[in-house]
C-alpha cells in the first residue's frame, strides 16, 4: 500500500527512535511505501525539504512556530496547519495515489488535509488518538465551554467532531480512552474504535555496574540512594505543584533521590522552587538528547509519571515506555479518570496513587526503596512492554483492517 502519515512529531528518518518512527518501520519492513509529512518550525531557519530512504519519502514541511513561542503566534500557526499540510501534499505528492492515511492527534487541525486525500484517492483513514482536545484544555481551565471565551472551544470542538467523522478507524491508547470517546461522541460507530496503544520497538541497553557508576557520577547522582527519575514535558498537564509538594515532603528521606529532566511551560515554576529552596534530595536538568536520556534512564531505579488531578480525559503518557524498556518499576501519580494506574497495579510493574495524596506517594516511595522488590517489578515491566506495547503489535492492529 501507499501510506501517507501526517504528524506534528518532527523527525528526519524512520531509523530514529520514537513511537511513530518505530511504528512506521514496521510498515516499511512489510514492503509498504511510506510518505511522511513532518514539520520544521520557522524558528529553525530551515526550508522545506524532501528526504528519500528505502520505501520512504519524508517531506520536512516548513510551518510557523508552534513550540517555544507566544500564545498568539502558536494559535495562528496551529490554525494554518491544515492549509500548509494540504498544499505540501499537493505540491510534492501530486502523482501518488494513497491507499491509507495515518494521522495522529495532536493536532485536530489536519482535518481538511485528511479529507482532501480521502476524497481524491478514495483512501481509508486511520486516526491515532493520542490527545483529546479541546476537552483537555477545558480540564486545565485554559478554555471555557460557556461565555465569550467559549467561542474558541466551540471552534475546536467542531474541528474535533469533523476529524472523527472522516476517520474510518480510530485507535485509542487504552480502554478508558475508548469508553470516554464513545460516551462523549455518540455519533461515532462503536465498531470503528479500538485500542491501539502507544508502542515502541524495544531495545536492550545493557549497562554494567561500573558503567552505571560512571553515568551517575557524570550527573552527580548518589550511588547509595534509590533514584526516582522523571523525564519529559513539564507543563500544566503534569500538575507541577503536586510534584514540588512530593519532593518537599521527601526531603528528610535518606533513601530516595529525585531527578527531574525536561522542558515545558512550567519549567520556570519548578526551576524557581529549586533556586529558592535548594532541596537536598533532588536535582533539575533541562531536556537531554534522546540517546543520553536512554542511557541515564537505564542507570536510575524508578520511573515517575505525573498528571494533573483535574483531568476528566484519560491521558496515557508515552514516557511510560522508556521506563518499561529500562526494566524499571513505575510510580504514577495521576487523576482518577486515566486507567494507567489500574494497568500498572494489575500487571504488577509498579504503583499508583491519586495526585492529591502526598502521604500515599511518600509511602510508595519508601516501598520502592527495596531493591529486591524493584528488580521483580522491573522485570514485569519489561515483559509487559514486549507483550503489549511493541510496535509490531500496533502494526498488526492497524493492518488487520486492510489485509483483504
Amino acid at each position: 500500500m501507499n501510506i501517507l502519515f501526517l504528524t506534528l512529531n518532527s523527525f528526519s528518518s524512520i531509523k530514529e527512535k520514537g513511537i511513530y518512527s518505530d511504528l512506521l518501520r514496521e510498515f516499511a519492513k512489510n514492503n509498504h511505501k511510506l510518505y511522511i509529512v513532518t514539520p520544521v518550525e520557522k524558528r529553525k531557519n530551515e526550508e522545506t525539504t524532501l528526504i528519500n530512504e528505502k520505501n520512504t519519502t519524508i517531506l520536512k514541511l516548513k510551518i510557523g512556530n508552534i513550540q517555544k513561542t507566544n500564545l498568539l503566534e502558536k494559535g495562528i500557526s496551529t490554525l494554518m496547519l491544515e492549509s500548509k499540510f494540504k498544499s505540501g501534499i499537493q505540491k510534492y505528492f501530486s502523482d501518488v495515489r494513497f491507499d491509507l492515511v495515518l494521522y495522529s492527534t495532536p493536532p485536530i487541525t489536519l482535518q481538511k488535509a485528511v479529507a482532501y486525500i480521502k476524497q481524491k484517492d478514495n483512501a481509508k483513514t486511520y486516526l491515532l488518538l493520542k490527545d483529546i482536545f479541546p476537552q483537555n484544555a477545558v480540564d486545565l481551565e485554559m478554555l471555557r465551554t460557556s461565555g465569550i471565551k467559549s467561542l474558541i472551544y466551540k471552534y475546536f470542538r467542531s474541528k474535533e467532531e469533523r476529524l472523527y467523522k472522516i476517520s474510518d478507524y480510530i485507535g485509542c491508547m487504552s480502554n478508558a480512552n475508548v469508553e470516554f470517546l464513545l460516551k462523549n461522541n455518540p455519533s461515532i460507530p462503536n465498531e470503528i474504535v479500538e485500542v491501539c496503544p502507544n508502542s515502541i520497538e524495544p531495545i536492550n541497553i545493557d549497562i554494567s555496574e561500573h558503567e552505571k557508576k560512571e553515568i551517575r557520577e557524570k550527573y552527580n547522582l548518589p550511588m547509595d540512594k534509590t533514584v526516582f527519575i522523571y523525564g519529559g514535558n513539564l507543563g500544566k498537564p503534569q500538575g507541577i505543584d503536586f510534584l514540588i509538594d512530593c519532593i518537599r515532603a521527601n526531603e528528610d528521606n535518606n533513601n530516595s533521590y529525585f531527578f527531574i529532566i525536561g522542558s515545558g511551560t512550567e519549567f520556570g515554576k519548578i526551576e524557581n522552587y529549586f533556586e529558592r529552596e535548594k532541596p537536598r534530595n533532588a536535582m533539575l536538568r533541562k531536556q537531554l538528547p534522546r540517546n543520553d536520556y536512554e542511557l541515564l534512564a537505564n542507570s536510575c531505579d524508578v520511573g515517575l509519571i505525573f498528571l494533573d488531578k483535574r483531568f476528566t480525559i484519560p491521558n496515557f503518557p508515552s514516557r511510560l515506555l522508556s521506563y518499561m524498556q529500562a526494566s524499571m518499576p513505575v510510580l504514577a501519580a495521576t487523576d482518577i479518570n486515566t486507567d494507567i494506574g489500574e494497568i500498572i497495579d494489575r500487571s504488577n510493574f509498579g504503583y499508583w496513587c491519586e495526585s492529591v495524596d502526598v502521604g500515599k506517594f511518600n509511602q510508595l516511595v519508601n516501598k520502592l526503596c527495596d531493591e529486591e522488590l524493584r528488580v521483580s517489578l522491573g522485570r514485569n515491566a519489561r515483559e509487559y512492554l514486549e507483550e503489549h506495547y511493541s510496535a509490531k503489535n500496533s502494526y498488526e492492529i492497524i493492518i488487520k483492517h486492510f489485509k483483504n
